[in-house]
């Protein structure tokens, strides 16, 4: 006893593992390969926990070899995320070679040792199939916070180390946390934070080891630092930059900040050409631009070429379907270099986990810590007769390939009090259950850190040949029986509810099961979309009230007087929405049966709710009526201050800010609308003699009353806002704020010049039409060519005289434009709407010209704000931190040539839509649980409503919206189609009501043809 207490763990002993069943990470299904003859040589790898192991390998044995060994001894499945590391004779940090010699590429084994280090980082975890797997990433975690390579925020560190401590030690204990924290050195600077790791790990309270793992890796993961190994280099101009790969492209870092990112699918070739990095980008069809290359230097052409291989195995791992076939031997020259990525891609690691017919083993996480010290003995008889049958039962983890996909695999019955209930049906959580939190998700600007060496302790060396015991048990760990506890009792698998809730794929009788379960009434389904439409509101409402907040109000050049002003007419309406919010909570909760009600028929009713708060909404009306000057004093502000137009452009700039800032300023107003739409289908589900309809007619008539009241208000703020966002996607115009000008159509249109059609994106005001071309410039602006004045325009079909298909010409005062529309209905509603903008313009009835304008100062100059750019950001260079605006409405009509109007805006502003939704890509097998946002003509997707910002986003314009047809093999029900060119995605709603109200949201931004053209947006009111 006294030995095992005194012998640190392995990673293996700490997760239980079984004997190793000679699982080789590269060949699937296989032993390792024979080593061929010759001297056997010892070569020590120092494994993530710091414990160092020996193993016997060929003189001429390939680096292949050696890695076999080292996953097989642990047991490691998905062995290709990982890699073996060294110093080599240069002092430079190399990886080894798995095609190569060993001992070729490490000229002193005696004196080396290899570190088994994570080299491919996902960019989810989930995607990890196997808890093993989870846990070294969680240590590699652990490694670089404690090297000072992982920086963040102490807030985020302080969570972080919280956790580490939590899966070490248990929950939280005043003293022995406190002895710990004094004892291991988890980061560089830990006692300055301290008290906030202490208090973090107070919150952890009943946490096991492995939900430990998982929130740290979800922390993690979110962080821009994550899984990056800084190179240094210099651009053109001589600017000390450091370069990095990752799953999505090169990325380039200034110190700890990225500010640049070059895509895989833009990025045309890699090369270097002696210390000179290449980048070969591929040229921008829509800009007629040719090939860009930049270029980088680096310390030497080691250095360059070291970069140049890990990216080039970062770029087969996460693109390639399959393993690169080795290049075929020249005959008489040798050109360029025979490197190549060797091993499964993330692809093939997916695809084999969800195949492979070996069962999987339900690990148990155990305190890393505390096990050292703990009494148990280990076992001596076989692993696979002493899991009970109620545990044999596989775990069913997350498969994704960019976020996609889902597969179930069960290898036997579930057991009744061993696995924890299903998270992953349509349902929505109870609160109580859920963990995930976002308290790291708002970081801070990461502070220059000096790396450190993790502190290692004296760790005796463990002799290992083949992956055999040694004789002396000290080869593969004797296993311990993780079906049993010291007293006897059974141990369940590995039932983290984050994980379920991540990976659960329900069954078909599974799901008819919870169909009956819940409730199926029209009326329950309508306050679950109020239940969902008021949680994203919350999040809209959060984004102005707390991290907007934040953002600004370190900063002394932003006015206090606007600071407060939004202060005190956004934080009552937010304060308000949450109690709102958890009443709706409880409703629905009580209607679903999940509480403790006893009588049922009181809580099946969701119009009371509704009418208590929207008559304690109608108190709030007074500073819904001070929006629009919350709106006007922010813009004043901006245009006053170029440093308070910084602060908000890099506010949107921040991934919580997914839509444009000013949007968000609006949304209190447009949840009206959502109450009356939601209201008026209440009340036409209801019959008159329900109890529930009286109080949901009474609620309908006073938010009906309050939208009423404030339509002025909102159509004005609408307008001025699209305005204001076009103002920052448009350049070479002044004064686009004037009083009394009003948005109506952008689009994409070809115009006839001299040298053919060339695409043009055209601005439709109520008093001009402006047509435009895509800038090259870093944030993608549209530059302004003319401006056609309405008054006195005459326009009329030319399609016979010119001979282009769709066409029209317009006539002005001064000159005459001829264009072409994409297709008839695109140009028929051009027409209508530019010919009811020059009747509006010849009458005069122009709206109210005191439209929200900020003053009658003009705006200043496009080559002022440009000049303000060059100070505020010092000089530039080739690497311009790129705008996110490359993704606003007007790019992605430009991009699939069609246009948007105000009422289309307008339109959008109703049909806005939340809940959770599986998605399945084309030639996926598994549907993936995702928390859906329908807003600004684009699908936002999230893994759960709690996230703070999306993972990715869908621009739905010029997506087709069908039903699956037979040949497609879709066999559910309440799915959807969504296609564009060759793009497929698949959706899964949980009922009728739902399939048919996300058809309906989804048809308003994607079949503008089927709408009918209004002529006036107060058709819309």
């Amino acid at each position: 006893m006294s030995e095992l207490a005194e012998r640190p763990s392995t990673a293996g002993q700490r997760l239980g593992a079984p004997e190793s069943f000679g699982v080789s990470t590269l060949e699937p299904g296989l032993r390792p390969p024979v080593q061929p003859p010759g001297r056997q040589v010892s070569l020590r790898v120092q494994m993530l926990d710091d414990t160092q192991e020996v193993f016997q390998i060929s003189q001429r044995a390939p680096g292949k070899v050696l890695f076999d060994l080292v996953c097989v001894h642990l047991n490691l499945t998905e062995g290709d995320y990982f890699g073996l590391e060294y110093t080599d004779h240069r002092k430079m940090t190399v990886w080894l070679d798995l095609l190569k010699p060993a001992l070729k590429q490490i000229r002193r084994p005696k004196n080396t040792i290899l570190r088994f280090v994570v080299k491919f980082f996902p960019p989810d975890h989930t995607q990890l199939m196997e808890e093993l797997t989870r846990y070294l990433f969680a240590l590699q975690i652990k490694r670089d916070l404690a090297c000072g390579h992982l920086i963040c925020n102490d807030t985020s560190s302080a969570l972080m180390v919280s956790h580490i401590i939590q899966s070490e030690i248990g929950d939280f204990d005043e003293m022995q946390s406190w002895q710990h924290l004094l004892h291991n050195k988890y980061l560089p600077d830990q006692d300055a934070i301290r008290d906030k790791i202490i208090d973090c790990h107070r919150q952890h309270v009943g946490q096991t080891p492995a939900e430990s793992d998982y929130q740290l890796l979800e922390i993690a993961r979110r962080l821009e630092m994550y899984g990056v190994r800084l190179y240094p280099a210099k651009d053109r101009e001589g600017t000390k930059l450091n370069l990095t790969v990752s799953h999505t492209g090169v990325l380039v870092f200034q110190g700890y900040t990225k500010i640049n990112a070059f895509n895989w699918s833009k990025i045309r070739k890699l090369s270097f050409k002696r210390k000179r990095f290449l980048i070969k980008l591929r040229a921008d069809p829509a800009q007629n631009s040719h090939h860009d290359t930049l270029e980088f230097a680096m310390a030497s052409r080691d250095c360059c070429k070291v970069f140049w291989k890990i990216c080039v195995e970062y770029h087969a791992f996460f693109r390639l379907f399959e393993e690169p076939k080795p290049k075929p031997k020249p005959i008489l020259f040798t050109r360029g270099s025979s490197f190549r990525f060797s091993g499964r891609t993330q692809k093939q690691i997916i695809d084999h986990m969800k195949d492979s017919e070996l069962k999987k083993v339900p690990f148990e996480r155990k305190h890393s810590k505390v096990l050292s010290s703990s009494s148990m003995s280990p076992q001596s008889s076989s692993f696979r007769s002493q899991v009970p049958k109620e545990s044999a039962t596989s775990i069913l983890l997350a498969d994704q390939t960019d976020l996609a996909r889902l597969e179930a695999k069960s290898n036997g019955t579930e057991g009744p009090a061993t696995v924890a209930p299903p998270t992953n049906g349509f349902s929505d959580l109870d609160p109580s259950r859920q963990n995930h939190n976002g308290v790291s998700q708002h970081l801070l600007n990461p502070e220059d850190s000096d790396c450190k060496e993790s502190p290692q302790e004296s760790l005796p060396v463990v002799a290992n040949g083949n992956g055999t015991e040694d004789g002396q048990g000290k080869g593969v760990p004797s296993t311990v029986d993780v079906g049993q506890t010291a007293e006897g009792q059974q141990l369940s698998p590995l039932t983290s509810p984050l994980l379920i809730e991540a990976g659960y794929v329900r069954h078909d009788d599974e799901e008819e099961a919870r169909r009956k379960k819940f409730p199926t009434d029209k009326a329950y389904f309508i306050a679950k979309e109020l239940l969902t439409t008021e949680r994203t509101y919350l999040k809209d409402l959060q984004v102005i009230t707390e991290f907007f907040q934040k953002a600004v109000g370190k900063d002394e050049a932003f006015p206090d007087s606007v600071r407060d002003l939004i202060s005190s007419h956004y934080d009552p309406v937010y304060r308000f929405h949450q109690g709102f919010l958890k009443e709706t909570e409880q409703r629905l909760a009580q209607w679903e049966g999940r509480s403790n009600a006893h009588i049922r028929g009181d809580y099946q009713r969701i119009g009371d709710v509704l009418l208590k708060n929207i008559q304690g909404l109608r108190q709030l009306t007074v500073h819904l009526q001070r929006h629009s000057e919350c709106l006007v004093e922010l813009e004043r502000a901006c245009r006053s201050s170029r440093k308070v137009e910084a602060l908000c452009r890099d506010f949107e700039q921040q991934r919580v800010c997914y839509l444009p800032l000013y949007i968000f300023l609006l949304r209190p107003l447009h949840r009206l609308l959502h109450y009356k739409l939601i209201l008026e289908r209440l009340c036409k589900h209801y019959p008159p003699t329900h109890e529930d309809f009286r109080d949901s007619r009474a609620a309908l008539a006073e938010i009906s009353e309050m939208a009423l009241q404030l339509q002025g208000i909102m159509m004005k703020m609408e307008n001025f806002q699209k305005i204001l966002e076009l103002k920052k996607d448009l350049t070479g115009i002044e004064n686009l704020v004037a009083p009394g000008r009003e948005f109506i159509r952008l689009g994409c249109l070809s115009k006839l010049s001299g040298k053919g059609l060339q695409q043009r994106m055209f601005f439709l005001f109520s008093d001009c039409l402006m047509y435009t071309s895509r800038g090259v410039t870093p944030s993608n602006q549209f530059k302004v060519h003319g401006q056609l004045p309405l008054y006195g325009m005459t326009i009329r079909e030319s399609e016979e005289e010119w001979g282009v298909p769709h066409s029209f010409t317009l006539f002005g005062q001064r000159q005459s434009v001829v264009v072409a529309a994409s297709c008839a209905a695109e140009m028929e509603r051009w027409v209508e709407d530019i010919r009811m903008a020059i009747d509006l313009a010849e009458q005069g009835t122009t709206p109210n010209t005191d439209l929200l304008s900020t003053d009658s100062k003009p705006l200043e100059e496009v080559g002022s704000e440009l000049e303000s750019e060059e100070e505020l950001c010092g000089s530039r260079s080739s690497l311009e931190r790129q705008s996110h605006r490359g993704n606003t409405t007007v790019h992605v009509c430009w991009h699939r040539n069609t246009s948007v109007s105000m009422v289309d805006f307008s339109i959008a502003v109703e049909n806005q839509l939340s809940g959770n939704l599986l998605r399945k890509f084309k030639n996926s097998n598994g549907w993936q649980k995702l928390w859906v946002v329908f807003t600004n003509f684009s699908l936002f997707f999230y893994k759960s409503h709690q996230d703070e910002y999306p993972l990715a986003s869908l621009p739905l314009l010029g997506y087709s919206v069908t039903v699956p047809a037979e040949s497609e093999n879709i066999h559910k029900d309440y799915v959807f189609k969504l296609h564009f060119k060759s793009h497929v995605y698949y959706f899964r709603s949980e009922s009728e009501y739902t399939f048919e109200r996300w058809m309906e949201v989804i048809r308003s931004a994607t079949c503008s043809a089927s709408r009918p053209l209004l002529s006036s947006r107060k058709d819309l009111y």
